[in-house]
């Protein structure tokens, strides 16, 4: 897919097909694709944990709040995390004011880079932020030196999401 035409076609979808898994070969495909995105002194703390078997995506819903269950029925998911006081540090301090919040924004290029990389292969994802990140922790023995930012539903859309109202670039750019 032209890369023009896929940023359009990505949404976040909120109905997945029954009965149709992922392989866990597409999975890393997909995976290896995201750690491509650039990060910090090419740290790369972007880390991921992959639910796609029914005993660990159960895992992951019972973290999710119920519309959100709702929503990513027969979903897998990948929760993403980043590696703490890495990106945007030296020797331990900080390189400036943002601090980890280069890990998450490193983390935030991975997430683009992965939900992209799913939909060229004819996937779809929804990026969910309200989840209980010490159930998750948990559950999938992520450990302490990690922040958890993300559940990533991904699977086979079940509808066709329609693109909402955007911005225009006079509202978001200045020149």
């Amino acid at each position: 897919m032209e890369f023009k035409e896929l940023i359009k076609e990505r949404r976040s979808v909120r109905a997945y097909q029954e009965g149709k898994s992922i392989s866990d070969d597409v999975i890393r495909e997909i995976i290896e694709d995201a750690l491509l995105a650039p990060s910090w002194k090419n740290y790369e703390t972007s880390r991921f944990y992959v639910a796609n078997t029914p005993e660990r995506i159960e895992k992951v819903r019972a973290c999710m709040p119920s519309f959100n269950q709702k929503s990513t029925a027969n979903a897998s998911y990948i929760i993403t995390t980043y590696v703490k006081d890495t990106s945007g540090f030296t020797a331990g301090n900080p390189d400036n004011e943002l601090g980890n919040k280069w890990g998450a924004y490193d983390l935030g290029l991975s997430n683009a880079y992965l939900v992209l990389a799913a939909k060229d292969r004819g996937l779809d994802t929804l990026i969910i932020g309200l989840r209980d990140s010490v159930e998750l922790r948990k559950a999938f023995d992520i450990p302490k030196t990690e922040q958890i930012a993300a559940i990533i539903a991904i699977g086979y859309g079940a509808k066709e999401p329609v693109l909402g109202a955007r911005k225009s670039i006079d509202e978001v750019a200045h020149f």
